[in-house]
């Protein structure tokens, strides 16, 4: 990956993470870093669970459905993450 698509990745995982957080309130005792992570590892758990469903098309790089996929991702996180706190 080229340094502009990790920049990329980690704003986006980012936002994923304050979105999820959003989505889920309460008492996280996480800050930016733990918040991106989790956005981050939320994209990679809502693309595995959207390449589940249905394969993406060929050569799509950002999607609305993806962006989507990465929220629910990054919540599933957030549940399991407090399970276990």
């Amino acid at each position: 990956m080229k340094l502009m698509q990790w920049i990329w990745a980690i704003v986006i995982g980012f936002v994923v993470g304050l979105i999820a957080r959003a989505v889920l309130p309460g008492a996280d005792q996480m800050g930016l870093l733990g918040t991106t992570i989790v956005g981050i590892l939320g994209s990679f758990v809502g693309g595995f669970i959207g390449n589940l469903i249905k394969k993406p098309a060929e050569g799509a790089k950002f999607t609305p459905a993806g962006f989507l996929m990465s929220i629910v991702g990054a919540v599933v996180l957030l549940v399991i993450w407090r399970m276990i706190q």
